[in-house]
């Protein structure tokens, strides 16, 4: 199978993938047979693999450019990554149980909401500034709809989040979509210094992400 067949298929599992355990409550009985970590590491790895099929896939689709790429965009996606990544890696298990990514372990508290005053959705923002940052370079009809498809699920993901914590007002008004004002406050800047090993993470991350970028997708990333 090649061409729109693959690309169409690649897609429509990953997607499948994402709303079906919710049909039935097949999630939640997975998750009572197998255990919540092996759950989420199951479908974590089956989620890179398709997202890794998609990629490899809307590359090997027919080429139907809607737009040119111009040397400029190229820089699009350099200057979004780092920020991207450092979302990921300081989202990634913080006490924000109504998101992706977020703990449900840990308690989440008003006066100390930690990046969640920065980001309440950091996950779901790295991913659609991901998206739509490649968006910039890949005119073609396959990436436009695969990067176009991931920002929309990304930044529509999050008013959904929203609505299911709507019942949570303490942590509404603690938290925010996206905002650097909490990181002028000096409390903020003492009570979360530990925030900073991840973002060292997240810049470590872009820029090995950076070097393996031509070796692992086939296109290099850096300016031409």
């Amino acid at each position: 199978m090649n061409g729109w067949g693959e690309f169409t298929l690649a897609m429509a599992l990953f997607m499948g993938s994402h709303f079906l355990p919710r049909v039935g409550g097949l999630r939640d009985r997975l998750i009572g047979a197998w255990g919540r970590r092996m759950y989420f590491s199951v479908y974590g790895l089956l989620s890179l693999a398709l997202l890794a099929w998609i990629v490899v896939a809307a590359g090997r689709a027919p080429h139907v450019e809607l737009w040119p790429q111009l040397p400029w965009m190229r820089w699009v996606p350099n200057l979004a990554m780092p920020l991207a990544l450092v979302l990921a890696c300081c989202g990634i298990g913080m006490a924000q149980p109504h998101t992706l990514g977020g703990s449900r372990k840990r308690a989440f508290d008003p006066q100390a909401p930690g990046f969640a005053a920065v980001c309440r959705h950091p996950v779901l923002m790295a991913l659609g500034l991901w998206a739509l940052s490649h968006m910039v370079p890949n005119g073609d009809l396959a990436h436009v709809i695969l990067f176009g498809g991931f920002a929309a699920l990304a930044f529509g993901a999050m008013p959904l989040f929203d609505r299911r914590a709507r019942h949570d007002t303490a942590l509404l008004e603690a938290t925010t979509r996206f905002s650097l004002a909490p990181l002028a406050h000096r409390g903020w800047r003492r009570a979360n210094r530990g925030l900073l090993g991840r973002c060292a993470m997240g810049l470590v991350l872009w820029l090995a992400l950076l070097h393996l970028h031509a070796t692992v997708i086939g296109v290099s990333p850096f300016p031409v």
